[in-house]
């Protein structure tokens, strides 16, 4: 039986060989070429590249095969970043004597996740497949699971690769023997499958760290939200070096670090607003008051729900010019496609610098405040929304001593505004978490709001357990 926890609200993803299989990879090949086929109504052409982890080649013969099967003709970049992939699926091939636009993609990535998990990122039309379409998906596989599909590898093997270092190299000419130093840290992941072709191109005065694609991860694990994956990059910046970059697995996500401040996606979202005229800014509920509050004096920011899908689609809806998730997906709409490529965002960072802004500089004019990172709490799956809505009841009258509440934000979760800060509380997408978060004025103060918001949240958990048992 197929597993439906790999149908995740963004993507499809897995442990290997215990979730997420050779033979359901076939499925999922098949039923997504069919699902395309009836979205087009033409023979479809889909872009499908790969990352580096080790059972991504056999991931890609099985979803191929059903591809195949389904009627899709196969268009293979190879191994890529996912920007990449993406890149590929807005540019025109002349394929058998005619110019051909890919109507989809298929990223097979794990991203950031452990080295045993992979998984397919799926856009059609170049819109992300998500959500409810990922879920009918699942269901349309689940009732026919006894359908045989023959190995079939045919594909047409195109070299997006030299496109898009083409397109990074006229975008970003004027960066030519720009003289910064930095570091690069790509985590033994996909980015250097075209990075440092366009850094040396660019004769760039970079460092180097990890840049052979390998599906071990021998010398840490790419995923730089996490501070212990970024000791290494952090230890090169010293002296007159005071900039890095590093990259998850597949490159769609970037830290930017100098030996001042790693620089979240909201603080980047702020820096890139500088070098555009009224731009339209689409945040998420998870950035700094600050961020939010610095931005709409020179920009229209619109706040909206976390996760890369939903905001890659309101910029798209939008017409918006960029979009940035704190974790480090980045979007430009402004001279490039509304996707998150952390290649893409690498130049446009050196671009700040060219344009002399000084990063440091920028961020130590925000007024200061004291904001935690995520804080996940597991819970079961069937109760996480449940749990929301529960606090959002006892909200409407909390308790005496409960901090004072000026709003609650309910766009994603309840964001909830005090008189000094404000409290985040949400269901994971992606994961059976709820996810909480406190900034404020002071530590002490965002302390406060924690305690106060846990006491609640452990009122409603117990209360559901004991309803439950």
């Amino acid at each position: 039986m197929i597993n439906k926890t790999i149908f995740r609200q963004y993507d499809i993803r897995g442990i290997v060989n215990e979730d997420l299989t050779f033979e359901n990879s076939k499925l999922i090949g098949y039923f997504l070429g069919l699902t395309i086929k009836e979205k087009i109504q033409e023979t479809p052409y889909i872009v499908v590249g790969y990352d580096v982890r080790t059972h991504s080649n056999m991931l890609f013969e099985a979803l191929i095969s059903g591809l195949n099967l389904s009627g899709c003709k196969v268009l293979n970049i190879g191994l890529v970043a996912t920007g990449v992939n993406y890149f590929a699926s807005f540019q025109e091939f002349f394929i058998n004597e005619e110019n051909i636009k890919p109507t989809a993609s298929v990223m097979i990535t794990g991203s950031h996740n452990a080295k045993k998990y992979n998984g397919f990122k799926i856009t059609i039309n170049n819109e992300p497949f998500f959500g409810d379409e990922l879920l009918a998906l699942y269901e349309r596989i689940s009732k026919n699971q006894n359908i045989k599909i023959p190995l079939n590898l045919d594909f047409i093997k195109i070299d997006a690769k030299k496109l898009y270092i083409d397109f990074m190299l006229n975008q970003f000419s004027h960066l030519k023997k720009f003289h910064i130093p930095f570091v690069i840290d790509c985590g033994n992941g996909v980015a250097n499958t075209v990075l440092c072709d366009i850094l040396d191109e660019l004769n760039l005065n970079y460092t180097g760290l990890h840049l052979t694609p390998d599906g071990e991860f021998p010398n840490h694990h790419p995923d730089p939200t996490n501070e212990k994956n970024l000791e290494d990059i952090k230890a090169l910046l010293k002296d007159e070096c005071n900039l890095g970059f590093a990259y998850d697995g597949d490159a769609d996500r970037i830290a930017v670090l100098t030996q001042k401040y790693n620089i979240k996606g909201d603080m980047l979202a702020l820096l890139f607003s500088k070098t555009m005229k009224n731009p339209v800014i689409i945040g998420e509920v998870t950035y700094s008051q600050n961020i939010f509050d610095e931005l709409n004096t020179e920009s229209k920011t619109i706040m909206n729900k976390t996760g890369y899908s939903n905001l890659r689609l309101k910029l798209k809806e939008l017409n918006a010019d960029l979009a940035a998730e704190v974790s480090g997906h980045i979007f430009f709409n402004d001279r490039y496609y509304g996707y998150d490529d952390a290649i893409y965002a690498t130049f446009r960072v050196l671009e700040l610098l060219y344009k002399g802004i000084d990063l440091d500089f920028e961020l130590d004019k925000l007024p200061k405040v004291y904001t935690s990172e995520n804080i996940e709490i597991e819970i079961e799956e069937k109760n996480k929304f449940l749990i929301i809505k529960k606090i959002e009841e006892k909200l409407i009258q909390p308790q005496r001593g409960f901090p004072i509440i000026k709003d609650i934000i309910k766009i994603d979760g309840l964001r909830i505004n005090f008189e000094y800060g404000w409290a985040l509380i949400r269901a994971s997408n992606t994961n059976a978490l709820i996810m909480t978060k406190y900034e404020a004025t002071t530590y002490a103060t965002a302390i406060s709001y924690k305690n106060a918001v846990e006491n609640i949240l452990n009122e409603v958990i117990n209360e559901i357990n004991s309803t439950t048992n």
